[in-house]
């Protein structure tokens, strides 16, 4: 492009705001705002999952409040044009994705256009549009809920992925909204290398990655950012925090299902080093996930190798985006429920990292 346009890319999974209204919420949108007045964006992007959090069927009411609570904010007040796309509607059980995805252009960008999926051309984008509920027939995006059958031995759930297509500055390229599949159970996780887990997530990935680039629209740069649950290498992370630990699992006394893995350290008065649970990943050396941004477990963040043909992604900076205290006093602190892991991505097409203009002296990229 001739010329570059600052773009900043958010995801959040919001499922845990959503489930403790009013005590996260705030928190988090000073943070975003003061994102947005340090870096001066002119084209901004969130995508969020989970919207109305676990308990979607009650909390969903307050969904367009939050949205609102965004849009009409003194700090969003330079950006004059907004496309907000909820898929809220939770009794369309066989589509429901609570994905939600908003944009933002600032008044000085003018060369933008928006594709619209049925016309297969790009619009000019005017004003607020906004579409909360039922998103079938909503013709600015496609969306599309995992099929049933994917995987029929586990829950189905509400994934799915949804996209977006745009023109800045006469460059062309999606932004995939995504949710992947988590690890219900750490035990399980425990099994093998990868695990089943992340067999499925890697199978729902390439579904993605085909659909956004099967030929029924004329190929782009895509951006892919959202919860893809990627979680560590769970039994070759255990293997090495327990190598030199005595390690004991217990099994249920009606079945030979284990019921838990308890590491002892061999010296210190035998502390437990470690102990895992279905939803229990308690470790005792914690700060390890939080030094130096955790990077010593990079070796084990390995969901993303299956697609290096495909897709990139920056260098990772930050510590494992998962799982945070729902403890809003508590905001660096991880629950002891999962292994902490990078689940939270920006991911791109090789074609796509290729149009980002980087500025290494700010810190920042461009379109």
């Amino acid at each position: 492009m001739g010329s570059y346009t600052d773009v900043l890319l958010v995801t959040a999974n919001v499922g845990s705001l959503f489930d403790n209204l009013g005590e996260i919420e705030s928190d988090w949108l000073r943070e975003f705002f003061k994102t947005v007045h340090t870096y001066k964006p002119r084209f901004v992007a969130l995508h969020f999952q989970e919207v109305g959090g676990k308990d979607y069927m009650l909390n969903m009411g307050h969904a367009e409040n939050f949205f609102w609570n965004i849009e009409s904010s003194e700090e969003m007040r330079e950006f004059d044009r907004v496309c907000i796309y909820v898929d809220s509607n939770f009794k369309a059980v066989e589509t429901f994705t609570a994905l939600g995805s908003m944009y933002f252009i600032h008044k000085s960008l003018k060369n933008i256009y928006q594709y619209d999926f049925n016309l297969k051309d790009f619009k000019a984008i005017s004003g607020q549009n906004k579409c909360i509920g039922c998103l079938d027939g909503v013709s600015m995006v496609e969306k599309e809920k995992f099929p049933k059958n994917f995987w029929p031995d586990f829950k189905w759930s509400r994934k799915g992925y949804m996209r977006t297509r745009w023109i800045i500055h006469n460059q062309g390229f999606d932004l995939v909204n995504v949710h992947l599949f988590h690890d219900a159970s750490n035990l399980i996780a425990c099994n093998s290398s990868p695990s089943v887990y992340s067999g499925n997530r890697e199978k729902a990935l390439r579904y993605v990655i085909n659909r956004v680039s099967d030929g029924s629209y004329t190929a782009l740069p895509f951006f892919l950012f959202g919860d893809f649950n990627f979680r560590l290498d769970t039994l070759s992370l255990v293997q090495t925090l327990s190598r030199s630990a005595d390690v004991q699992t217990v099994k249920k006394d009606s079945s030979n299902e284990v019921e838990k893995i308890i590491c002892e350290e061999k010296d210190n008065d035998h502390k437990v080093l470690l102990h895992i649970e279905t939803k229990l990943f308690q470790y005792l050396h914690q700060a390890v996930f939080r030094e130096d941004n955790g990077r010593a477990l990079l070796k084990f963040d390995k969901e993303m190798n299956a697609f290096q043909d495909v897709i990139t992604e920056e260098d990772i900076l930050f510590p494992p985006s998962y799982p945070y205290s729902e403890d809003y006093t508590k905001p660096t602190q991880y629950m002891n429920t999962r292994c902490p892991s990078w689940c939270d991505r920006i991911l791109m097409s090789h074609s796509a990292s290729d149009i980002i203009h980087r500025v290494s002296t700010l810190d920042r990229i461009t379109m």
